[in-house]
């Protein structure tokens, strides 16, 4: 992909300009549903100048990369979409997922330098449009899916069905809560592990409101690790913010294991040095309902 920063005038795209047309491709290409609202409401505009920028991308910079559907009153990508303000990766709709449609995000992507800044991403799971877009329009309009998955327990894809409600990033990797109806319970549903485009079918009889987990509340309390030194745990103290030595973290019943994980904190604190370790937790019963591997 050559990113495109130049209007057919001759003049660089303006910044506004960029990330609105970086918006229409994110939106587009990883929800497959774009609409006058999504621009309207991330960049405080009017809707006729929403419409305009939309009109403006296809005609001089994305031709033929969106078609407006009227079932879906806005617009899709077409088989021939070709990503020209973005990459085209999942990591890209990741950060606007993250800053709830605020724009102010990936200044690497924009090849902006004068921070002197890097930031080092995790390596990209597999992610595809064709696995993404059908989920989330099933979560938006509450309907089951069908599903070929592949999981460690059992390697050779299978048919499922689940009702999924929410797409959920780690850290690491992306995956969907959803009602599995084999297993009658909530889980979670690796997106890399699909491996054809889920079929959206009837609607779905277990909700958000049903998954306990998920809407259950957990605090995880974590210190510094007490084998360092009392100089070595005031600085984990510091560069944790923590208070009177101990930080408070809200989570999701149905995530704090990838809490744990992200800190390290996934297995016994013993395997590891302090100096690696650094953070313990206070709470430990208190979670154990809640670090089930479900992600099957």
């Amino acid at each position: 992909m050559a990113t495109q920063t130049t209007a057919s005038h001759g003049w660089p795209t303006r910044w506004d300009l960029l990330l609105r047309y970086r918006l229409i491709e994110v939106i587009g290409l990883w929800e497959g549903r774009l609409t006058t609202n999504h621009l309207m409401r991330a960049f405080g505009i009017g809707r006729q100048q929403a419409s305009k920028d939309i009109n403006t991308y296809l005609a001089e910079h994305g031709p033929g990369n969106l078609e407006y559907d009227r079932h879906l009153k806005g617009y899709r990508p077409t088989p021939s979409f070709r990503p020209v303000f973005t990459r085209g990766l999942a990591d890209e709709y990741l950060h606007m997922m993250h800053t709830r449609e605020d724009l102010a995000c990936s200044f690497e992507s924009l090849a902006v330098r004068e921070l002197n800044t890097e930031v080092l991403l995790p390596p990209a799971r597999d992610l595809r449009p064709e696995i993404l877009r059908p989920i989330l329009q099933a979560c938006r309009e509450g309907k089951r899916v069908e599903i070929q998955y592949a999981s460690l327990t059992n390697p050779e894809p299978e048919y499922r069905v689940i009702q999924p409600h929410t797409v959920v990033h780690s850290g690491y990797r992306w995956h969907t809560r959803a009602w599995c109806e084999k297993n009658g319970e909530f889980r979670d549903f690796v997106l890399s592990r699909i491996s054809d485009a889920p079929g959206i079918t009837l609607p779905a009889t277990h909700r958000v409101e049903l998954d306990e987990a998920w809407n259950a509340r957990a605090t995880i309390i974590i210190t510094p690790d007490p084998r360092l030194t009392s100089a070595q745990q005031t600085v984990i103290a510091r560069e944790f913010g923590m208070a009177n030595g101990q930080l408070e973290i809200q989570s999701r019943g149905a995530l704090v294991k990838y809490v744990l994980y992200q800190l390290r904190l996934d297995s016994p604190t013993t395997h590891r040095t302090p100096e690696a370790q650094q953070v313990v937790i206070a709470n430990l019963q208190d979670l154990e309902r809640w670090q089930i591997s479900d992600a099957l």
